[in-house]
Order: structure tokens, then sequence, then C-alpha cells
């Protein structure tokens, strides 16, 4: 495996059951700004690790002993160029750094960027899931994101002259399952190595449309599910992301194709592509809610009187007994299998039990919100002049119409006077009330000026009398002068 400075928790889970909750399904977009606040006001308090119960033909949980099971990988790895690449990556076991999810959780760490990395661990016994549903399940941690690499895993053909250490790309394989990423290439890959039951020969089989990985810092958990009808489904934390057949939807196809196209055909001129196009006439019903859910809780529906309420769906088998060679210290203890529970046909029901869950299932959406509070708040973004109301700051309102109002006038000021008729109209109603203060205020004005024209005038006469009263005094006082002296 190659890595870009990811983890692997909880690594592998091969056989058992898949299971998905409603908790652990990606927030939605109209959830994040709640979620944010949650994740920001009150943190989670974090659960502490224990060992799952559950059991399987492997399981790994990375314990303290887990370097008795895990070996790394010095081989070279083999290139069709002539440039040598070996596996000189180190690997190490502990708790993450980026959003933990659960309190004492370790996982296989990859210490060295842009460097090759491969380590593997042997199942105890070989596996052979004829007949059977095989589930290989594990959590993938890109606590330090990832620009090239891949974080897969593959399940490889059995090979007793196999040394770990020699484990290399070119290693015979059965399965490879997993999230890759280099460029613009993202995918979770799912490749199975088929035997030409003619020629004896193994070819691989490539999922033509694999998934998208989701290249993101919490823990995603990544399954997968090949039923014995042929049938798979690919998981991301619980979510179906993908689902098809090991015989079509796989190339090259594992059954030769029975016809094939005609390579002298080629598309008349006149072929339209799409066989169906949406109806132009087509309405939204009036009564359409967008937000109603598909099905809804029957609130009238009654539990039956003879439902079982403390009996479980399954017991175990009473018919079923240990085999003889069967070795506690190396298979484990012995767990008869589940068969269904014969009550529960007789009767309307019984109680549906919880299924058993991995404790990586709690920790992705703790892990989620611990993300979704590290994001930077999105600035609230200043809102258009035409959206202002007057009501909610009249000088903001103001201000913002006015500026509007200006910078459209200096380029067209009919455009600015339609677009902006507020502030028009305001400038108008200042107008007039101005020109109406001063008309109000002009007759006073005038007469004031006539009355003091008026005084101003009557001063001039009042000084013309004078001084013709001083001239016919001074003119009488020279006759008399005049007289005296010709006497």
């Amino acid at each position: 495996m190659k890595f870009n400075a990811a983890a692997l928790s909880a690594a592998a889970l091969l056989a058992g059951g898949a299971y998905a909750d409603d908790a652990q399904k990606v927030l939605s977009e109209d959830k994040t700004s709640t979620a944010t606040e949650s994740a920001t006001s009150v943190a989670p308090k974090l659960a502490t690790f224990t060992p799952t119960s559950l059991k399987a033909p492997f399981l790994e949980q990375f314990t303290d002993d887990w370097e008795t099971r895990w070996s790394p990988s010095h081989a070279k790895k083999d290139s069709k160029d002539d440039e040598e690449w070996a596996y000189v990556g180190e690997w190490a076991v502990e708790e993450p750094t980026v959003y933990k999810g659960v309190e004492g959780d370790k996982g296989l760490v990859v210490k060295n960027p842009a460097a090759h990395h491969a380590i593997s661990a042997k199942f105890p016994k070989k596996i052979d899931n004829k007949g059977k549903t095989l589930v290989v399940q594990y959590e993938v941690k890109l606590q330090n994101g990832l620009e090239c690499g891949g974080a897969y895993l593959k399940l490889l053909r059995e090979n007793k002259a196999l040394h770990q250490e020699e484990f290399s790309n070119a290693t015979p394989y059965v399965i490879m399952f997993g999230p890759d990423k280099c460029g613009h290439t993202n995918k979770v890959h799912f490749i199975f190595n088929h035997k030409n039951p003619k020629t004896g020969e193994y070819e691989e089989k490539h999922l033509t449309s694999p998934p998208t990985a989701r290249i993101v810092k919490t823990t995603e958990l990544y399954t997968l599910i090949v039923h014995p009808n042929n049938t798979f489904i690919i998981q991301q934390n619980g979510e179906q992301v993908k689902t098809g057949s090991l015989l079509e939807d796989f190339s090259p196809a594992v059954n030769p194709e029975k016809e094939i196209d005609d390579p002298k055909d080629s598309k008349p001129e006149d072929w339209v592509d799409e066989a169906r196009i949406a109806d132009p006439e087509a309405k939204k019903p009036e009564d359409w809610d967008e937000d109603a859910p598909f099905e809804i809780v029957d609130e009238e529906a009654t539990k039956p009187e003879d439902w079982l309420e403390d009996e479980p769906l399954t017991i175990p088998d009473p018919e079923a007994q240990k085999p003889e060679d069967w070795d506690e210290e190396e298979d484990g203890d012995w767990v008869a299998p589940t068969v269904p529970n014969p009550k529960c046909t007789e009767a309307s029901g019984c109680a549906l039990e919880e299924e058993p869950r991995l404790q990586g299932q709690e920790k992705h959406p703790i892990e989620q919100l611990a993300e979704l509070a590290d994001k930077p708040k999105e600035a609230e973004k200043p809102k258009s002049p035409n959206d202002l109301k007057f009501l909610d700051d009249p000088v903001h309102f103001i201000k913002e119409k006015l500026d509007l109002f200006i910078t459209i006038a200096q380029k067209d000021p009919i455009q600015a006077v339609k677009f902006v008729p507020e502030v028009a109209g305001g400038i108008g109603a200042l107008l007039v009330t101005i020109i109406a203060i001063i008309l109000r205020r002009c007759p006073p004005a005038a007469k004031k000026a006539a009355a003091d024209a008026k005084d101003k005038a009557k001063d001039v006469k009042d000084k013309a009398s004078k001084a013709v009263a001083s001239g016919a005094d001074v003119a009488k006082d020279a006759t008399k002068r005049n007289t005296r002296s010709s006497s």
C-alpha cells in the first residue's frame, strides 16, 4: 500500500455483518449550521475503546500485541520502467491526532510522506466463502489529507511459500478494495482476479464505474459485500454507494459477449442520442409538497395482541453440535449457529433486536461534529440596497440608497431616477420645500424695503424743504440790506 500520511484503524473485518445507522449518515447541508453551533457550544464526551466481542475469520483492532500479526514489507516494488522502488515506509500504531472519535482507539499509521508502504497479516486459516456472503470492512482516516496515494487493501491468494517481508505489488491477490487518489483520479477500487476455467490463467477484472472516495480527515468506514449470487454492494459509512453484478459490471467481462459491435457500422447523421426528454408542458401540481416524506408512520396501527415482545428473532440452533476437531485455543470459543425463532412464525411477530454495532459507527458522527466546528464561519454577505428596509435601519437605508443614486446618476441621470425613485422623489420634495420657504419669506422683506425707501424719501423731502426755507430767508435779508443802503 502507498499512503500519504494516512491512517488505517480497525483495518480488516472479513465475514460477519455490515450494519448501518441513521446517526452515522453524512450530515446534510441544511443541518450544517445547526450541527456547527452544537459542536462549538458543547464538546461531546468521547467513549472509551473496548475490544469488540464480534467473531470473524479475521478481525483486527490493533491492540498492544499487533506486531505479532503484522509484518512490514522490505521488498522492491515491481516497476515497468528501469527505476527501482523499495518499500521503505515505516509503520506505527497510534491514536489519531485529528478529530479523535473514541478515547484509546488506535490505528495503523504510515509515518513517511511520499514513501512506498506495504504491510501484511496472515489469516489464521484459509477462507473459503463458497456459498457464503463475504464481507470486507475497514476504516480509513486521512488525518493529513491525501494528494497522491492509495489506502486500499488486498486479500492475497493462498501461497504458503510467500514470506511477509516479500509482499509487494506483484504478489498475486484475489480481491483489491479501497480508496485511491492521484491527480484527477479519485475512486474506490474493487478489483478481483478471475481464473479462466479453460486456460487456467488469472485476469484482473476492474469495476467499470467505481464510486468516489471521500477525502476527509474524519474516519471513513469502507465496506464490500459479495453475495453467493455474484452480486456486490459497496458502502461508505454504512450508506450504499454502489451495487452491481460481478458478471456484468466489470471489465474485461467474466463471460465473453454473445454479440460484438460491428466495426464497420457508423452512426446515422440524423441520430438523436437522447431517448427521452423532459416534458416541456409538465407543471408541478399546486399541492406538491417538497418537504413531505414519502412514507409516514401509521398512527392508527396497533400492536397485535399475540406480539411476543420478549422473544428474540433468532435462537441458537438446538440441533447444532460442536465439531469433534474444534480446538478452543486455535479456533476460539464455539458458538452455535442461529436459526429463526419458531415462536415468531406462529405469532404475529417478535421484538426487533438491535444489530450488533462496531465502535467506529459511533465515532464517525462525533468526528464530523468536530470537523464542522473547525471550519471557518462564512462572513455574512452584505445586503443589496434593494433588499434594505427603512424600518430596520433608517440611517443606513438612506445612506445606501443615496450612494446608489449618485453612482448611477453620474452615468445616466434618467436611469438613476427610474432605478432609485425613492431618492429622486426625496430630492424633488426637498427642492419644493426650499422654494416654498423662499416664497413665503419674500412679502415681509419687500414691505421692509418699501418702508425703508419711504423713510429715506421723507428725509430727502424734509432736507429739501429746509434748504428752500433757508434760501428764502437769505434772500429776504439781502433785500433788506439793499433797501437800507439805498436810502
